[in-house]
């Protein structure tokens, strides 16, 4: 009997296996060495860092964006009213100099306008904390160093805390200034502590990335000028964007704002910090819709603070205004300093004045400037330079 034939493997099977690369073919030549791969394509260079700003020499200061498709650039800063444009190169670099006498020392905010759109400086990291960030930092250090300059002085620790907050039901944030030598205390001193606060486009972190209020208090405090203080920021929004969108009340958010203070941030920096717990040893402060804030709840609670103050203040709560003025001598006795300013281009400058005269009228003793200025960071930075020396001094009756 003849064995089966043995049937080759082709067909449409056979096919698809070859083309998957399961069963290569041999090559015509089993001795030729198979060909070279093909040598790899140079990867495009990177184009080269953009630095902006820069500043010169001459302290002259230079803008550049990369834009290649805008049709108009112009930078926006606090140091002049009106915007400097920038000019396009041919590889769409965008760039301006402000001359050096055009740029004061400070610490100033600006932005680039992109036909028509507001934003950063894509170059910088130096951002303002913001709860809509729109706005980067360029920092011009004066000859002799101002109070929110870096200087060559010991130097305070700034903490960062992240808490559940039971009342509004989700993670809030403290931030906490220590003064110079504090951590490295072996004794149990017990400091002052004062609530420093910001305003309504800001968050809990404005006053030190911005307002250098850690530099300005190592400053005085190296020179003499201010008592060391323990200083706790905390976000003086307690409602979401969406929260306020949908119609919350200013005046609840007020009343969330001095609940998680009192019973929640205070407690939480009071168990983790050496801080003295009399009212002749607590302050606050802020500056705008935080100052609002502080003096309602600095006002309306006299048995925790006796150190006051407002810069540039909203309007503070009319019930607690009208209870602390109908008794001015219990104000008199427990406070120790009721000390707010605004500035005389300023919006807010009327409310001011006119919280001023309801005081005088009451006879409550106080301190009211109207300054220079309008209602911005360089103002509030000039305040607390005047207010903290102001603080915790056992002289003031």
């Amino acid at each position: 009997m003849k064995p089966p034939s043995l049937r080759p493997l082709v067909g449409p099977a056979f096919v698809a296996l070859l083309s998957l690369g399961l069963f290569p073919l041999p090559s015509a030549s089993a001795q030729s060495a198979p060909p070279a791969p093909a040598a790899p394509s140079a990867p495009a260079p990177r184009p080269a860092p953009i630095v902006s700003p820069e500043v010169n020499a001459d302290r002259s200061v230079t803008f550049r964006l990369r834009a290649p498709n805008a049709k108009q650039v112009t930078v926006r800063g606090q140091w002049a009213k009106d915007p400097l444009p920038l000019t396009r190169a041919d590889d769409g670099l965008w760039s301006a100099t402000a001359p050096a006498e055009a740029i004061a020392p400070g610490v100033w905010e600006y932005s680039f306008n992109v036909d028509g759109l507001a934003m950063i400086d894509p170059g910088n990291p130096a951002i303002k904390p913001m709860r809509e960030p729109r706005t980067s930092i360029l920092h011009l250090p004066a000859a002799t160093p101002a109070p929110w300059d870096f200087q060559d002085v010991p130097h305070g620790t700034v903490h960062q805390h992240s808490y559940l907050s039971k009342s509004l039901g989700r993670a809030r944030e403290v931030w906490v200034y220590t003064p110079p030598g504090y951590e490295s205390s072996a004794t149990t001193e017990k400091y002052p502590l004062l609530v420093l606060q910001h305003g309504s486009g800001d968050n809990q972190q404005t006053w030190v990335a911005h307002g250098k209020a850690h530099w300005i208090l190592d400053s005085l405090i190296a020179a003499g000028k201010a008592r060391p203080m323990v200083v706790m920021m905390i976000d003086g929004h307690p409602f979401t964007p969406a929260a306020m969108r949908a119609g919350a009340s200013r005046e609840a958010a007020t009343a969330a704002f001095r609940r998680e203070l009192l019973d929640e941030a205070l407690p939480l920096v009071e168990s983790r910090y050496r801080v003295a717990a009399a009212p002749a040893q607590r302050g606050i402060v802020g500056l705008s819709m935080g100052g609002g804030q502080s003096i309602t709840v600095g006002l309306g609670n006299l048995d925790r603070f006796a150190w006051v103050g407002a810069f540039s203040g909203s309007a503070p709560d009319d019930t607690v205004v009208k209870t602390f003025l109908a008794d001015p001598a219990a104000a008199n006795a427990k406070l120790k300093l009721l000390w707010f300013a605004c500035g005389k281009d300023d919006a807010l400058h009327t409310r001011n004045e006119e919280f001023d005269a309801k005081l005088t009228a009451a006879g409550i003793k106080h301190q009211w400037q109207l300054t220079p200025g309008n209602h911005s960071w360089p103002v509030w930075r000039n305040y607390l330079v005047e207010f903290l020396p102001l603080l915790f001094q056992p002289s003031r009756p």
